[in-house]
């Protein structure tokens, strides 16, 4: 067995590696293959796998995790005359490319990740092996692949459901109720650049265990926040524009549910009479609605260790607008990733 530098090969259940990373905004999720150190989370590093590619994902805007060029066990030991060939998904030499950080340790950083970088990245590592007796050497070339993905932040949405008991289904003013009450959550968040969409409502008749016939009005609307200048707003400030469209639509959700908890309040201590029309108690659902946005999708076998990601569509698939898949091709035009046709 070669000494020194020599290299033991560890059984493949005994092999440390990662099988994906997720990188949001400065911090790193690591799934863990067989068995993982916890002192590799954190830190910033992906590890390459000579046995399968490893899957990286990483948030538009924001820098890759390092790839190193080499596997946790190699890692571990004294390499001798490493060098290091990396690939982009171009085909290029990313040598002196101005958009990656490369270490003279072989360790690549992609910066400010765009969708157009997503791909196969490939680092070539020779190194040499020195037997330790008669100082003979060996030349050893390991090949690692990275496929890395751009991906954004699922765009969040909330439906919500609520009745209201009226006289009867017949009566012009339960048309006039719902707009009032649309145009008065529109305004309770309209500061947080969110508004009401999609409002609908039915009257049903229902019979109760009494045998007592009651008429309620059954109103669903979404939460939305793209109000029409969402496209503008986040053109101005794109780096963090799914945290700040979420985040507001998060708080305009938990706006609209204080209002039916203050609603409730209102019509027990306020209100000497049962209103013609009132809220019926405990009624009110909430639901929260994902989308992705065009050229992005969520595919839970694909991507298992990004599941709740809008993960860009890969080449011969597409996604012309806010649904959460990506669509295939009838046939292979789109060679690009983040299609939105495939033409």
């Amino acid at each position: 067995m070669a000494g020194g530098g020599g290299r033991t090969r560890c059984p493949p259940g005994a092999l440390l590696g990662l099988v994906a990373v997720v990188v949001a905004a400065g911090w790193v999720r690591a799934e863990p293959k067989e068995e993982q150190s916890i002192d590799l989370i954190g830190k910033n590093e992906v590890y390459g796998d000579t046995r399968h590619e490893v899957n990286v994902y990483v948030k538009v805007f924001t820098n890759s995790p390092f790839l190193v060029c080499m596997d946790l066990a190699l890692s571990q030991e004294r390499v001798i005359d490493p060098n290091y060939l990396w690939i982009g998904p171009d085909g290029r030499d990313l040598q002196g490319q101005g958009y990656v950080n490369l270490t003279e340790s072989g360790k690549l950083m992609v910066m400010g990740f765009m969708v157009s970088m997503s791909g196969a990245y490939i680092c070539t590592l020779s190194h040499k092996v020195i037997e330790t007796t008669t100082q003979e050497e060996t030349e050893i070339v390991e090949a690692y692949k990275f496929m890395v993905y751009a991906y954004r932040e699922a765009d969040h949405a909330y439906q919500v459901s609520v009745r209201f008991s009226t006289v009867h289904c017949r009566l012009k003013i339960n048309d006039l109720f719902v707009d009032k009450l649309a145009k008065i959550l529109s305004s309770t968040i309209s500061y947080l650049n969110c508004y009401i969409t999609e409002l609908s409502y039915k009257c049903h008749s229902i019979r109760t265990p009494k045998n007592s016939l009651q008429y309620e009005l059954f109103v669903n609307f979404l939460v939305n926040p793209f109000v029409p200048e969402w496209e503008e707003y986040c053109h101005k400030d794109p780096y963090d524009c799914e945290d700040v469209t979420n985040r507001n639509v998060r708080q305009a959700a938990e706006r609209i549910g204080k209002f039916f908890h203050q609603l409730k309040h209102d019509l027990k201590h306020e209100f000497p009479t049962v209103p013609t029309i009132h809220y019926v108690d405990n009624s009110f659902s909430m639901t929260p609605i994902d989308s992705c946005r065009p050229g992005f999708g969520k595919n839970h076998h694909t991507h298992q260790n990004c599941a709740s990601c809008c993960v860009v569509c890969g080449p011969g698939t597409y996604s012309p607008n806010n649904e959460v898949t990506c669509r295939t091709c009838a046939s292979p035009q789109a060679r690009m990733y983040g299609a939105k046709s495939c033409y």
